[in-house]
């Protein structure tokens, strides 16, 4: 007896866009790049949320045989999903695809001045940095003065981002939770989790919280992790953080802040 056929279709090819990372590597070698990492994220497994990556090495010089295996598998630790390589010159592109990574010219796709919330996998800090909307983030509405108000706590695993905007945070920020914001970040509670401020490469934004307990914070792609602990006099208190310095003397400063 022949099986039904549904009348819908099997089948559908729509035209899109996909939101990607940008892991802009200047240095191909796997156990630097792993390093590096590791210096930049604390060795923290799984810190993104299964994001698609773009591994871009336009203008940087690679080795005759290229290990995109090995930077597709370091990158993947992390939480990162690579899906194609960009600027990688003619004599590289089949070892890129038998590694199962897309092969793109230099200029496609290419981010604005500040993508990649990982970029320069190398000592010097990420070029303007960061996330695309992460795809499990929350939106809700920003307000006319750009400014996005969560009104309640964050629990693991939730992730907010505030496209353009500011954002506010009424509550505390779990170990586990993100939140990313193109300009501010404030925190009116302890802010366990991770805060990336100024997403898109604003080197002005600042992180505000009456409780420091963070696992990461960033500002414009300039990371800094918390394994070893919080300096005595932030730790659980309230504090500011910005950013100072340029290039690779940028660094993240934290102080407290007396609120009384």
């Amino acid at each position: 007896m022949q099986a039904n056929r549904s009348n819908g279709k099997t089948i559908e090819f729509k035209g899109g866009t996909l939101q990607a990372m940008t892991a802009v590597v200047r240095d191909p070698n796997v156990m630097k790049l792993a390093d590096a990492m590791h210096a930049m994220l604390g060795g923290m497994g799984e810190f993104f949320a299964g994001e698609p990556t773009v591994i871009d090495v336009s203008g940087t010089s690679l080795p005759e045989r290229m290990d995109w295996a090995g930077v597709a598998s370091l990158l993947r630790r992390y939480g990162l999903q690579p899906v194609a390589v960009r600027g990688a010159p003619e004599q590289h592109a089949d070892g890129a695809r038998k590694a199962g990574l897309a092969v793109l010219p230099p200029d496609a796709g290419k981010p604005s001045s500040a993508a990649s919330r990982v970029s320069a996998l190398d000592a010097a800090p990420p070029e303007a940095p960061a996330p695309a909307a992460p795809p499990k983030a929350e939106s809700p509405t920003v307000s006319a003065g750009r400014t996005m108000v969560i009104d309640r706590p964050l629990r693991s695993g939730q992730q907010i981002y505030a496209r353009g905007a500011d954002l506010v945070v009424i509550g505390g920020v779990s170990n586990g939770a993100e939140v990313i914001a193109d300009g501010n970040i404030h925190c009116y509670g302890p802010l366990r989790g991770r805060a990336i401020a100024g997403a898109q490469g604003d080197h002005q934004a600042r992180i505000f919280t009456t409780s420091l307990g963070a696992e990461l914070v960033s500002i414009a792609g300039v990371f800094r992790t918390f394994e070893r602990g919080l300096p005595e006099e932030v730790a659980g208190r309230a504090a500011l953080i910005t950013l100072t310095g340029e290039g690779d003397k940028a660094q993240l400063r934290l102080d407290p802040l007396q609120l009384s």
